[in-house]
């Protein structure tokens, strides 16, 4: 039995973050520093730097700031962006979360707001710390998994035994997400024919004709000079390795940023924006992609890394399963499961994935992952534009 925090939509956290959210990067500098001293506890940074409007950083604002991990969000705007701060404070409002705004340009400058938003945060987080965690049954959990600063052990150890963990866990009915589009390019039949049904295995091979086709415009595709260096010759090979993080279950649903899934299975997340090429690079950094799982009510990502990432997130806590036996040892207090072993013969991929499926659990009823203990707790948002899903994405939903 795990254990979380309840919230008024019914769900759980399994952290009670207070988020302090910047609505333009104006602001970012003023949010830092209200977080800086409550950094070790639980409040934590987020925001969008756009100046203008967007659909979808809109919506991943507010899918991050209620997500069951937040207890409270506070606002930061300077007061001429064209972000939406009323109906970001109304939906969380509406979910039952306590939440503040504060306009820099009305509250007297960086120094006065700095100090209004930190009496905020005390209150907040003496009121939330009064919480008690409930049980929280498994199949209440979604689980996102990613991988970066992948090399050639990635597709061998670390990811195939993140597949495993994921099989356990949907045969429990847990929601499982993986990602992302353009690093599943030629993997697309395969993961059709394990589509729940034939309208789904339709779109899931459209997604990633769409991210060929996105990649091709940009003459750029989802491969670093560090995934070459570590010994990963092309993009074919990535995706193989990236394929094997989504098991052997079928895949239920097809979903975008920010989609939350309707049930236990397995998901693939569309990452890749939708229409003509028009904000550049689809994830500029493995953070990009976090958000977005995040976004989809992950309460935890399995981060699966070769070349040794060290990256943690906001609201959610990030495993680390290292898939270089050599990495792991260079980098130990930054890698919580050592999937290397099954190289050296001293685990089996069963062994590790077991051990994934059960430090899931422990971290999810409380238990710090590497990331959070090191203080990690990155986050990033850019310009995306998405259509939104049909029916044949979700069958289970119908």
């Amino acid at each position: 039995m795990i254990t979380g925090y309840p919230r008024a939509d019914g769900r759980k956290g399994i952290r009670n973050v207070i988020l302090v959210a910047y609505l333009v990067e104006c602001a970012h500098h003023v949010a830092r520093e209200i977080v800086w001293p409550y950094r070790d506890q639980e409040v934590q940074l987020i925001g969008f730097p756009g100046c203008f409007p967007n659909a979808y950083a809109a919506k991943m604002m507010q899918r991050l700031t209620t997500h069951p991990n937040v207890g409270g969000v506070l606002l930061l705007s300077l007061g001429c962006e064209g972000f939406d701060k009323y109906s970001l404070r109304k939906a969380i409002k509406e979910s039952g979360r306590p939440v503040e705004t504060l306009v820099i340009q009305a509250s007297g400058g960086t120094r006065k707001t700095m100090e209004a938003g930190r009496a905020w945060v005390e209150r907040t987080r003496k009121l939330l710390d009064e919480q008690e965690r409930v049980p929280m049954d498994l199949d209440e959990l979604v689980v996102g998994t990613i991988c970066g600063g992948s090399d050639g052990t990635n597709g061998l150890t670390a990811n195939p035994a993140i597949g495993r963990a994921f099989d356990l866990m949907t045969e429990r009915d847990v929601a499982c997400i993986f990602e992302e589009t353009g690093e599943l390019i030629g993997c697309e039949q395969h993961m059709a024919t394990r589509a729940a049904t034939p309208d789904l295995a339709r779109e899931i091979v459209a997604s990633v004709a769409k991210a060929a086709k996105y990649y091709a415009v940009l003459g750029h595709g989802s491969f670093a000079p560090g995934n070459a260096d570590g010994g990963l010759t092309t993009l074919e090979e990535k995706s193989m390795g990236a394929y094997a993080k989504s098991g052997a279950s079928d895949i239920v649903g097809l979903i975008k940023p920010g989609d939350i899934p309707p049930s236990g299975g397995l998901y693939l997340l569309d990452v890749v924006p939708d229409g003509d090429v028009r904000f550049g690079f689809p994830n500029i950094s493995d953070n990009a992609e976090i958000a977005e799982l995040i976004a989809c009510g992950s309460h935890i990502i399995l981060f699966a890394t070769g070349r040794g990432s060290v990256v943690g997130s906001a609201i959610s806590p990030v495993i680390k399963v290292c898939a270089n036996p050599v990495t792991y040892r260079k980098l130990e207090e930054d890698m919580d499961v050592d999937a290397g072993a099954i190289l050296e013969g001293r685990r089996t991929l069963d062994q590790v994935g077991q051990e994934i499926f059960d430090l899931t659990q422990t971290v999810a009823s409380g238990t710090a992952t590497k990331s959070e203990a090191l203080g990690h707790a990155e986050f990033i948002l850019t310009y995306k534009s998405f259509e939104p899903i049909g029916p044949s994405c979700l069958p289970r939903a119908s």
